[in-house]
């Protein structure tokens, strides 16, 4: 019976901890999985097993220790691109109804029809006027 290589066990050893990471999404088993990937490399070209686990061990840290603060901070991050109703702050209107601060009045925005009411309850905007839009509070849009 021949005997199974050592490379093939820190393979097994890989899936073994993909497991995991796609059961918690914690990718530090992630880096894990790469380090013993490293580690059967280094059996494959004949390293010893001392070696082996020192691959492992330095990849996976090296791995953890840069990758792990660079994923934080894009998590942390706000996206970038704004959706639904955010998207629309700061963006311009065109007055279809007269708008003042009592409401009742409608724009064209982003190519649909809102209602829309004066940030400022002393100013009126009549038909063909543009206006940007500073919030959305409901189905109304606040309008400078």
């Amino acid at each position: 019976m021949n005997d199974i290589g050592g490379w093939v066990w820190w393979l097994v050893g890989a899936v073994a901890l993909g497991i995991p990471l796609v059961v918690t999404a914690m990718p530090e088993f992630g880096m894990l999985a790469v380090g013993a990937v490293a580690a059967a490399g280094t059996a494959g070209i004949g390293g010893d097993l001392v070696l082996q686990v020192v691959v492992f061990a330095v990849v996976s840290v090296a791995l953890i220790a840069v990758v792990r603060p660079i994923a934080n901070r894009h998590r942390s991050q706000r996206p970038q691109l704004a959706t639904g109703v955010d998207a629309l702050k700061g963006k311009q209107a065109v007055v279809l109804e007269r708008v003042d601060g009592s409401g009742g009045g409608r724009i064209k925005l982003a190519g649909e029809i809102w209602s829309a009411r004066a940030l400022d309850t002393d100013r009126a905007y009549e038909p063909g006027q543009e206006v940007d839009v500073v919030e959305i509070e409901g189905a109304t849009a606040i309008v400078i």
